[in-house]
């Protein structure tokens, strides 16, 4: 079960720069790729608006 990343994400990068594995894209709402994430949980613990959230 891979991160994902919500509607109230503001795109700053912070995730991005983070993910050990480089599985997350740029956007207007960044994008995890669930086949490359590792699901080690950087980017939750470093994302300021608390967009990321482990799948359901």
């Amino acid at each position: 079960m891979a991160y994902v990343i919500g509607d109230n994400c503001v795109a700053c990068g912070t995730c991005a720069g983070e993910c050990p594995v480089g599985a997350i894209s740029e956007g207007d709402i960044y994008k995890i790729n669930p086949d490359e994430c590792t699901e080690c949980g950087t980017c939750a613990s470093v994302c300021p608006s608390e967009a990321i959230t482990l799948a359901k």
